[in-house]
């Protein structure tokens, strides 16, 4: 009989914890909805600041969003994606790479890349800090770019830093200035003009 009473208690709080946990997931993903939204506002465009340290060093710039499509600028270089294509262009060896780049590769130089893959393929999980929430990703699949990643949102659903795993490199992006106005559709495209003299290298 009292092994049965303890069974019942284990079994019993087993549930409580995967409702609580389910809670915590959907309550996580309500607020990347919400950031997301916010971010989707800018239909025709929007601009914010940006600066990136992690395994590969530290830089900082700006940068430039519409839908899917970004444009980046920083003092090493610039990077163009018109959704499809990426143009990276490296200031110090005056080079041009045309690539069709993985999550974590644009996340690197769109911190807003989140709002488009956070929907499926991750765990949730979310808890306040410093009153902002931090949402927590978790890859369900191990051939994710991004195993991992931490999303910090102020509580008027505007994301400030997006900590995210590859491999085990660790890469912090912390983003301000985020500003909605009209960016002309011909900023997400490389055209020669801007760098002139670069050498093309096309790894598509």
């Amino acid at each position: 009989m009292r092994k049965t009473k303890y069974l019942f208690i284990i079994i019993s709080a087993l549930i409580l914890s995967l409702a609580s946990i389910n809670v915590n997931a959907q309550t996580a993903r309500r607020v990347l909805d919400k950031t997301a939204a916010n971010v989707s506002k800018a239909k025709g465009g929007a601009t914010a600041s940006f600066s990136i340290s992690g395994g590969a060093g530290s830089l900082a710039g700006s940068l430039s969003i519409k839908g899917n499509k970004f444009f980046a600028s920083t003092g090493q270089g610039k990077v163009w994606n018109d959704g499809k294509t990426q143009w990276t262009w490296t200031r110090s060896t005056n080079e041009v790479t045309i690539s069709r780049p993985n999550d974590a590769q644009q996340m690197k130089a769109n911190p807003y890349k989140f709002i488009s893959i956070y929907k499926s393929g991750y765990r949730l999980s979310m808890k306040n800090s410093g009153g902002n929430y931090q949402v927590h990703l978790q890859a369900m699949h191990p051939a994710r770019s991004i195993q991992e990643a931490y999303i910090t949102v102020t509580r008027s659903y505007y994301p400030t830093q997006i900590r995210m795993r590859q491999g085990k490199s660790w890469t912090t992006i912390n983003i301000s200035n985020f500003r909605i106005h009209s960016v002309s559709d011909g900023t997400f495209r490389f055209n020669k003009n801007a760098c002139p003299g670069a050498e093309i290298v096309d790894l598509r």
